[in-house]
């Protein structure tokens, strides 16, 4: 009676046990092609005469665009890191965007700022703008005040306002290395006519030292949660983003630091408002945009040039973002869902989209699978005790390789080398982190996509510690 369902039971964790291999080779196929990414990006930044190029009048000039809402604890922080950068033309445009705490006033107060007027074409709609400030002391810094519509627009409005070639996003809790501008250009500089957009590594600040604007002092957060995290932005930033910059397939570059051609951008029709994975569905956009109109283009991703984030310290806080992170992704699938196995979008619509779809989508949703049903048949005793051993052991060992095969790409690539100790301690978080908060992440992608079902909208709260300070 009960023989047609154990049957189908042990189907099913046939296809979970076979998917979980092809997931984890396919990660370890990443590590190699990052492997082979970063020396390639080692080997460029040691042509000689790049440095030059770079500070030289072959330079282009940005627009680094800061949203900011309700950020009043880290917004002067972050520009006094942009005002600081090394680059020899730039302005940053901060957007208040309806902030209910003192971003606005904040600003006014350490920068003496005092209405100013600036002349602007509307290429992007975008909500009422309700004043625009500016000191000539900070004669780069334009501060921007306007009606709450939610990051994209607040972004779309700095798009506008926006003066330079190259604009650049970067979050209000965030701050630059000072020479990450020079870095983050480079593939601009050596390939002008087709690179439209590069992304930079993302790393997280809790933990180190922040003195005017600038990490003075690099340390690996003490808390567990801020550790875990950091050792998955390391992954997600130099083993998935420099593999799938090797393959022409890159779909993310963070919304925290990301380099775009102002015209290109114009062109895709600005940031959606209609999502909160802006970040993704603009690059989406862009790769949709450029294949269907045939015109030759580049995106990459570069290792070196850092951003410093500050990672939530709490699980309501980390929730929060993780499950808004999964509806974003599965907003721009569903939005752009006809370039999914579609040639004509090449290794985007081939590659990447379908692997997002398989692994990002359906595959948490078959690992938390496993972690049930896999162990219920082993007490009822339709598979082995061995089988049940034998995928947990291969969860968990394959993840904390990909962790630590990322430290080692950190290494090799940072020019911020880690203490022994802290090393030690990243390598120990790498490991303790494949018991329980991997399963958790996958639990939280769940409910982001429970609620994309729901059609849910908006971001939820993110309030900030801000940094510690030197």
């Amino acid at each position: 009676m009960f023989a047609p369902i154990i049957d189908i039971i042990k189907l099913i964790n046939a296809v979970i046990f076979a998917l979980l291999i092809l997931q984890n080779a396919s990660y370890f196929v990443w590590l190699a092609l990052a492997y082979a990414e970063l020396r390639r990006s080692v080997r460029r930044e040691k042509k000689p005469n790049l440095w030059s190029m770079l500070t030289k009048d072959f330079t282009f000039s940005i627009s680094l665009l800061v949203p900011a809402h309700n950020e009043e604890t880290t917004v002067v922080e972050n520009v006094h890191s942009l005002l600081a950068l090394q680059y020899p033309d730039f302005e940053v445009v901060v957007v208040n965007d309806g902030s209910s705490d003192r971003t606005l006033e904040t600003l006014i107060e350490k920068f003496d700022l005092t209405k100013i007027h600036r002349a602007c074409q509307l290429a992007i709609p975008h909500r009422r703008i309700r004043g625009l400030y500016g000191n000539p002391r900070y004669p780069r810094l334009i501060v921007v005040d306007k009606e709450n519509g939610g990051k994209s627009d607040a972004l779309n409005a700095a798009i506008n306002l926006a003066r330079n070639p190259i604009v650049c996003s970067i979050d209000a809790d965030s701050v630059l290395d000072a020479d990450s501008l020079i870095r983050a250009m480079r593939p601009f500089v050596e390939e002008p006519e087709q690179m439209i957009a590069v992304g930079g590594t993302v790393r997280v600040a809790n933990g180190c030292t922040v003195k005017a604007g600038q990490v003075i002092q690099i340390m690996p957060p003490r808390q567990m949660l801020p550790l875990f995290q950091s050792v998955e932005y390391l992954r997600a930033f130099l083993i998935a983003r420099l593999a799938w910059s090797r393959l022409h397939a890159m779909l993310i570059i963070s919304g925290a630091f990301g380099l775009f051609k102002r015209n290109a951008v114009i062109q895709a029709g600005g940031y959606s408002t209609s999502t909160v994975g802006e970040d993704m569905e603009l690059v989406v956009k862009l790769h949709r945009s450029m294949r269907e109109k045939g015109i030759a283009y580049q995106m990459r991703y570069v290792p070196d040039p850092i951003c410093w984030t500050e990672a939530p310290d709490t699980l309501q806080v980390l929730q929060r973002q993780r499950t808004r992170w999964q509806r974003g992704l599965l907003e721009t699938l569903f939005k752009h869902r006809r370039m999914l196995f579609n040639p004509s979008y090449g290794p985007v619509g081939l590659v990447g989209m379908p692997n997002f779809l398989a692994f990002d989508v359906i595959g948490p949703l078959l690992e938390m699978t496993g972690y049930v049903l896999i162990p219920f048949c082993g007490v009822i005793g339709v598979l082995s005790y061995e089988f049940f051993i034998a995928y947990f052991m291969l969860t968990f060992a394959l993840g904390i390789c990909l962790s630590v095969g990322s430290l080692f790409l950190a290494e090799l690539s940072a020019h911020h080398s880690l203490k022994p100790k802290d090393l030690l301690l990243l390598t120990a978080g790498a490991v303790v982190e494949n018991f329980g908060y991997r399963q958790l992440n996958n639990y939280w992608r769940l409910m982001g996509f429970w609620q994309f079902m729901r059609d849910k909208q908006g971001w939820g709260a993110m309030p900030r510690a801000g940094f510690s300070r030197g």
